[in-house]
């Protein structure tokens, strides 16, 4: 079995809206709802769930309804607080409802512009290695700063950018969340750190440049600008 979680619990202040990024529309359509289109057409999902902060659970509701009312697959739940807390509700909500350790296939909503075929290419590389996430090259000489000055200066050609949609297996994630101590879980952004921390590994495969981020304001002048008509 493969599920999708779609992280949409935050409510995006980095981007200066008024309103949850993920309720702003670009050519009358909200951005959620672009990524939830790249992932209705892959069938491997059972379902598909999707967080929501809990004052916007019964609006997000209604948009899915509105948008989607022919699959049942959609589910809104509750995010966290945090972006991990939204995906450990996630995780266990599909735990709830499967326990035969089915791949989790995780993905920011706010990278609406994800293609269906990266989607099933982190479904497959999941499956062949168990936990799996797109990269891309840094293209950008990086540095470490302290006190506005360069503390070390890593060779580029070793980093590279994380990106999601991200798999994995659903108990193996959560036997290394759960060994984690308090401070460790601090630092988890993402499931990579959580693979690294406990010494597993995470196939890295490669990413699509146009798979960014809708951040704050200039990412939603961006996306417009790429969707207008």
């Amino acid at each position: 079995m493969t599920y999708a979680v779609l992280l949409s619990g935050g409510i995006g202040t980095r981007t200066g809206l008024d309103i949850p990024k993920q309720f702003f529309k670009i050519n009358n359509k909200p951005l959620l709802v672009y990524s939830i289109d790249k992932f209705i057409p892959v069938k491997e999902f059972k379902k598909i769930v999707v967080s929501s902060p809990k004052e916007y659970i019964e609006k997000t509701t209604e948009l899915v309804n509105s948008f989607f009312p022919n699959d049942d697959r959609i589910v809104v739940i509750e995010g966290g607080k945090t972006r991990q807390d939204t995906l450990m509700n996630s995780v266990n909500y599909i735990k709830s409802i499967d326990d035969s350790n089915p791949i989790v296939i995780n993905h920011d909503a706010a990278r609406i512009f994800v293609s269906t075929e990266h989607i099933r290419e982190c479904i497959k590389w999941t499956n062949e290695y168990g936990a799996a996430s797109p990269m891309i090259p840094s293209t950008d000489v990086i540095v470490e700063m302290k006190d506005n000055s360069v503390s070390n200066m890593p060779n580029r050609f070793d980093l590279v950018h994380i990106q999601t949609p991200q798999g994995f297996r659903l108990n193996e994630y959560l036997d290394l969340f759960n060994s984690l101590t308090d401070e460790e879980i601090e630092g988890v952004h993402e499931i990579v750190s959580v693979y690294f921390m406990r010494n597993k590994e995470v196939y890295l495969f490669n990413g699509e440049k146009s798979n960014f981020k809708v951040t704050d304001i200039s990412d939603v002048e961006l996306a417009k600008f790429i969707l207008r008509k």
